[in-house]
């Protein structure tokens, strides 16, 4: 009796130990939020961001940044919300600190977020890039209709779970250069792992919805919106690409193969790389095509 007593007492202490660790905040370096936003330089990255293409549910004729069309996951279908300058519905009563907080740490005013927003990769966003782009928000025109609810069922739907989630797979942080690369080579990587976040949809992710990061760029069977093909080097050579065509198709959706990009791709092509600068166009080819 006393030995299946100390199992308990042990098992309790374990578990007691494993909830702490579990639910202790996950957190990345403190961000210098004095900066000044600069509106314009906002604009650029909500174009580089990709927040049109998931905030803007154009096909049903809702406005700019007022919510996006629901992204079906094996956890739930989730609803990118209104995002605009409003008070009450979108973003507008969110302080820089909250903000900064829901980019860097996936913690927002409402709780844990879940990773279907990327905050994986914002966290990588230099300080002036977050204080940019708060401002640039915050200048939008304001929505008052509230995007559709999410449907995410039991027990996905308990946001403290995300805690556990966030520490078993989150690590904060902001990105750091490779050594003995150019100087495009690390922004077109900085690009993909970062506001862009290719790897979010082009990255398999385990039973936990959590990206497998041996495999960035691999491709999803079955990612975010459907299936999103390999980026890697090799696939991309197969499919006829160099790093001019590449560029070409960021720009205008056409492949080597004649083809034009629809679906989420032609989404992001529109709403996104197709308005960046020449520059980080070329900048994530050169990255993506690597060796």
């Amino acid at each position: 009796m006393r030995r299946w007593l100390v199992v308990l007492v042990v098992l309790a202490v374990i578990g007691l130990g494993a909830g702490v660790y579990l639910l202790r905040p996950v957190s990345g370096p403190a961000r210098d939020l004095t900066l000044v936003g600069d509106v314009e330089r906002g604009n650029y990255l909500i174009r580089l961001g990709g927040c049109v293409a998931c905030h803007t549910d154009s096909a049903n004729g809702r406005p700019f940044l007022s919510g996006g069309a629901g992204l079906a996951t094996p956890f739930g279908t989730f609803v990118p919300p209104n995002i605009t300058s409003d008070p009450e519905v979108g973003i507008g009563g969110w302080t820089l600190a909250q903000f900064s907080e829901a980019m860097s740490n996936g913690m927002g005013p409402q709780g844990h977020l879940y990773p279907a927003f990327p905050y994986e990769n914002y966290t990588l966003m230099s300080d002036q890039e977050i204080v940019d782009l708060y401002a640039a928000l915050m200048a939008t025109e304001p929505v008052s209709e509230p995007a559709p609810d999410s449907v995410i069922p039991f027990p996905f739907n308990i946001r403290l779970a995300m805690a556990g989630w966030q520490n078993l797979f989150f690590s904060p942080a902001r990105f750091v250069p490779e050594a003995g690369r150019s100087e495009s080579y690390n922004r077109g990587k900085y690009l993909a792992y970062g506001p862009a976040h290719c790897v979010a949809c082009h990255t398999p992710r385990n039973a936990l919805g959590a990206l497998d990061r041996g495999q960035a760029l691999a491709g999803s069977p079955g990612g975010t919106g459907g299936r999103a093909p390999a980026l890697t080097r090799q696939a991309l050579l197969d499919e006829g690409y160099d790093e001019q065509t590449l560029v070409q198709t960021l720009l205008d959706g056409f492949t080597p193969g004649f083809d034009v990009l629809g679906g989420p791709m032609g989404e992001v092509i529109n709403d996104s790389t197709s308005q960046w600068t020449d520059a980080d166009r070329a900048a994530i080819a050169e990255f993506l095509m690597a060796e």
